[in-house]
């Protein structure tokens, strides 16, 4: 039997997501959703909040979802350029989680611990994918940024916002590496 730490070790110095575009079909049914979304939430979350949650996007929501960042794309004044760039995930999606961060009130845990703990469920959602066999890609683009698209797009309260948006697919083409940053420049060692 392989050791599952080197195993885990190996998976994590290697991983690489799969952009969007390249995602395609078949995606996880909601059976097979469930393990990679019970896998997400086992991240640090002090206090106990649970500041975080999801709406999975099936393939029918995504062409309204289009065409509302198209609607706001032209209420804002946005080129045509802009506008498809911001539809386009939407365009060409087949299922996405939208991870959103909801902090709450807490004298205890700060908000900003709150949001990096809904940033760790994006990235432990992305790796259980690859680890399951699927391509998974972290994205958000204006329109998650955007206040009147996500409240009417997603449904968020004034205090939510969209901590990412992970499409799930099966990988068209297995993406080639990119450059990777030389750890050894980041890092300042700290002894006393």
């Amino acid at each position: 039997m392989a050791d599952p730490q080197i195993s885990a070790a190996t998976f994590l110095q290697a991983r690489r997501s799969v952009p969007a575009k390249m995602l395609g079909l078949p995606v996880p049914g909601r059976e097979a959703l469930m393990p990679l979304l019970t896998a997400a939430v086992r991240v640090p979350d002090h206090g106990k909040l649970e500041p975080w949650r999801f709406i999975v996007l099936e393939q029918g929501a995504m062409g309204r979802l289009a065409a509302l960042v198209r609607a706001q794309a032209a209420a804002l004044g946005y080129d045509t350029e802009k506008a498809d760039k911001g539809a386009a995930q939407f365009d060409a999606g087949t299922l996405a989680v939208v991870v959103i961060s909801s902090p709450k009130l807490s004298e205890k845990v700060p908000q900003i611990e709150q949001i990096l703990s809904a940033g760790a469920v994006c990235l432990t959602l992305v790796n259980a994918a690859l680890v399951a066999g699927w391509g998974a890609n972290w994205i958000t683009g204006w329109p998650a940024h955007d206040r009147a698209f996500v409240e009417a797009g997603f449904g968020l309260s004034p205090t939510e916002t969209v901590a990412g948006i992970i499409h799930i697919g099966t990988a068209k083409n297995i993406p080639p590496e990119r450059p990777r940053p030389d750890v050894a420049t980041l890092i300042e060692w700290a002894a006393t």
